[in-house]
């Protein structure tokens, strides 16, 4: 509920705090008393797009300040929460604008934007007019409207589940054939190159194993010759082992004549045939592991050739063929289960969409069910408006699927039997639309609540037994909730809880706008104003004392 809206150097108005009351208020007063600057300044703060030049000619800076309270559970707290605003039971706006067109705004004394301050306006304020375009008139809408009077939430909850559950399952399954369409197209050279490396079988630390043995086998040829020679001078009897042993056997068979004159060169000797007995032993392993026949090396180099021209054919190193080949085989292994995966992934796509498609078609009925009861309630408040041969309809129409369902909602009139039907905003006049509004609004609003809606002269074009029904309709849209209305019918006046009148004064040149609250009886005095001019007579008083009943 909008509880206080104060207004500072805004136009005309200097200053000016009002203290809005739950209930049906009323603002009245001449025309260009300044009641579209109120409405101006209210929209102002709650940040919707409107005049450019709202700045008093003189101030440094307008400011408009609306305090609302906000109950448990209002749309509002969530609309904080997700902005990172602080909250309570009392919402301040505040917003300024400079004679150079900057604005700042504040929430709760934090500074936020004006994209913050319209997403709170869309669950604090309800603007209706002639000129609403941002709610009964605006088509996109009409199926959020519809579905509010049918008390449709919880179903469009697990609709958009069911939604998001479907769209889940179909990416799945698109991105598994994609999967499976790549590797099928590709099959071929798999079952190749699988084939390829599996004859090959390269092994990891192969192709070093293979290069070292080659460089040994070639080695050899060179050295082997040097190498054997070597051999026969270290071993056998006319090599240096045999020459050195024969002459260890001559010293030692002589030694003990001399009394120990030989026993170091005896030691000597035999410490020489024992390092010529470990070198002959391993220049004889050489020459064992550096034997290999032709056939060998020929052997060596194919398989060492094989593996890096298959390795370079692959873009990899020849140490990682093996792990290249598993890999090959695990996308063969992928297309030989895609089939299966791929008609699993379809079940689980098909049963989501089934379950949404039912969920949307009995949300499709029961929104057909509602419309009906809608436009009966509707047509139910024409009559006592003084419009029993309109027709209204709410249409629906089948559109592309969604979270919210698969239908299109949108509310035609007629204001004549056998006219055509039409859009809201092109087929009524101006106090017809004004009419239609609010029958619409009455028959949605039940149940409503922690709205404040204002109507900005509704009754345009209406006057008398009608303009009489408007104002009991708006009264009656008032229990329980706010309703600000604009007005120049006293039969609306007459209804009021609180009322207000609009005045413009001149005061040393300058014109300033106020607002004054009525008591009782300058109430009476403003509603007989209304109904007979700047001349207040008697039996316009007595006429007004009636109105007000």
């Amino acid at each position: 509920m909008l509880r206080t809206l104060e207004i500072r150097d805004m136009l005309i108005i200097d200053r000016l705090e009002l203290e809005f009351q739950p209930g049906l208020n009323v603002l009245t007063g001449e025309t260009g008393a300044g009641k579209s600057i109120l409405l101006d300044s209210l929209g102002f703060v709650l940040g919707w797009r409107g005049r450019a030049e709202l700045v008093r000619a003189g101030a440094d800076q307008g400011e408009v300040t609306a305090v609302f309270d906000l109950p448990g559970g209002h749309a509002a707290h969530e609309v904080l929460a997700d902005a990172g605003l602080p909250g309570g039971d009392e919402l301040i706006l505040r917003r300024i604008n400079t004679p150079d067109g900057r604005k700042t705004a504040w929430v709760n004394d934090r500074r936020t934007s004006g994209e913050v301050l319209r997403r709170l306006s869309e669950v604090l304020v309800e603007l209706h007019g002639q000129h609403d375009d941002r709610g009964l008139l605006n088509p996109r809408g009409h199926r959020a409207l519809l579905d509010q009077f049918a008390g449709l939430e919880s179903e469009i909850g697990a609709l958009r589940t069911l939604w998001t559950e479907r769209g889940r399952a179909r990416k799945a399954f698109e991105t598994a054939k994609a999967r499976v369409d790549e590797v099928r197209a590709e099959e071929e050279f798999l079952r190749h190159s699988v084939a390829e490396l599996d004859a090959l079988d390269p092994q990891p630390g192969e192709d070093e194993a293979l290069d070292q043995r080659r460089r040994r086998m070639q080695a050899a040829e060179k050295v082997g010759e040097d190498i054997a020679r070597a051999l026969e001078a270290i071993s056998g009897h006319e090599g240096a082992e045999g020459r050195a042993g024969d002459a260890l056997r001559w010293l030692e068979g002589v030694g003990a004549e001399l009394d120990g004159l030989l026993d170091a060169p005896v030691e000597g000797l035999g410490r020489a045939l024992n390092e010529l007995a470990e070198a002959g032993d391993g220049v004889r392993r050489a020459v064992e592991a550096l034997s290999f026949d032709a056939h060998e090396l020929e052997a060596c180099e194919e398989r060492l050739f094989a593996i890096r021209a298959l390795a370079r054919k692959h873009g990899v190193q020849p140490d990682e063929l093996a792990g290249f080949a598993e890999d090959l085989r695990g996308r063969l292994a992928e297309l030989e289960r895609g089939d299966a995966d791929l008609a699993e992934l379809a079940r689980v796509a098909e049963t989501a969409g089934a379950a949404y498609d039912a969920a949307a078609q009995a949300l499709s009925a029961r929104r057909r069910a509602a419309a009906g009861q809608l436009d009966a309630a509707v047509m139910g408040e024409l009559g006592p408006l003084k419009m029993e041969r309109a027709e209204f309809t709410t249409g629906i129409e089948a559109t592309e699927p969604g979270p919210e369902g698969v239908d299109a909602v949108s509310f035609t009139v007629a204001t004549n039997p056998g006219a055509p039907a039409g859009p809201l905003a092109k087929i009524a006049s101006g106090g017809e639309l004004s009419r239609f509004l609010l029958a619409l609004k009455v028959s949605l609003a039940q149940g409503e609540s922690g709205v404040t809606m204002i109507f900005d002269e509704i009754d345009r074009g209406v006057g008398g037994a009608t303009a009489d029904a408007v104002g009991r309709r708006l009264a009656e849209l008032a229990n329980g909730a706010q309703v600000l209305v604009v007005t120049h019918s006293p039969q609306v006046a007459a209804r009021a809880g609180h009322h207000w009148r609009v005045e413009k004064q001149v005061e040393a040149g300058e014109t300033r706008s106020n607002v004054v609250p009525l008591t009782d009886g300058a109430r009476v005095d403003e509603i007989a104003r209304m109904l007979s001019g700047d001349r207040i007579t008697d039996a316009a008083r007595a006429a007004a004392i009636q109105l007000i009943g």
